[in-house]
């Protein structure tokens, strides 16, 4: 009797997001490791040495550890994109709060009114769009216009810094294989192994995390996998 999958997602679709998941996992171990007495290192390194197994040698796919690694790499970036965006346009409005015209032609010109409505609802596209259009736009003059107020360039630069490696790591993602053509019973077997052992981890975290928005969404499956197709749609950065 062929064994059934205990998810209904395509395989690379999963492993990928248990992969995501993981490196979130490993993040927070330091915090995480408290509240359970097997959430180890050990334990850690385990679990992605298994899932990278699964991944090279059973779903068939590129092995270079880039491509292994896409999705991950494209959660870490998303979510600190968008703490230093708000973190940004949060100063900007302070700085500029007695010369509303002057704030509202800044935000406008860095891309923040066309796009920030639909990246705080976490459209990756949005995000890719923003981070383009604050790159393409922060001319040197505004540059000092902003750090004169006090803002610390290292945050424009980490800004600017995002569109590209956000982008790089969605092109790296969509170079995975999509899904292997027939998977037998041991890799089945396999597959259902991680899956649940992920799940458990998100059931766990995403409460404990539970007033953590960011944090708990990087242990929801469902919200890992949904941010990795909308990824998947991203074909050119958008002027």
């Amino acid at each position: 009797m062929a064994l059934n999958r205990n998810y209904n997602y395509k395989d690379v679709d999963m492993l990928m997001a248990s992969k995501t998941i993981t490196k979130s996992f490993t993040t927070n171990l330091p915090e995480l490791s408290t509240i359970r007495t097997n959430w180890t290192e050990e334990y850690a390194l385990q679990l992605d040495s298994q899932i990278d197994d699964a991944i090279d040698n059973q779903l068939g796919v590129d092995k270079k550890k880039e491509l292994r690694n896409a999705t991950g790499n494209l959660q870490a970036i998303q979510l600190p994109a968008m703490r230093d965006l708000s973190f940004l346009k949060t100063q900007l409005e302070v700085d500029f709060s007695h010369d509303k015209p002057k704030l509202s032609e800044m935000l406008n010109t860095l891309g923040f009114s066309k796009h920030l409505k639909q990246v705080q609802k976490k459209d990756q596209e949005a995000l890719i769009a923003l981070l383009y259009h604050f790159k393409q736009n922060l001319s040197d003059e505004l540059r000092s216009i902003i750090i004169s107020k006090g803002i610390n360039p290292a945050l424009l630069d980490r800004v600017i810094g995002y569109a590209g490696n956000l982008k790089q790591a969605n092109v790296s993602q969509e170079t995975l294989k999509t899904e292997t053509k027939s998977v037998s019973k041991d890799i089945t077997l396999t597959f259902n192994t991680i899956y649940n052992e992920i799940i458990g981890i998100c059931k766990i975290a995403s409460n404990y995390y539970q007033y953590d928005e960011l944090k708990k969404d990087q242990f929801t499956f469902a919200k890992v996998i949904a941010n990795m197709n909308a990824a998947r749609k991203i074909s050119e950065p958008v002027n």
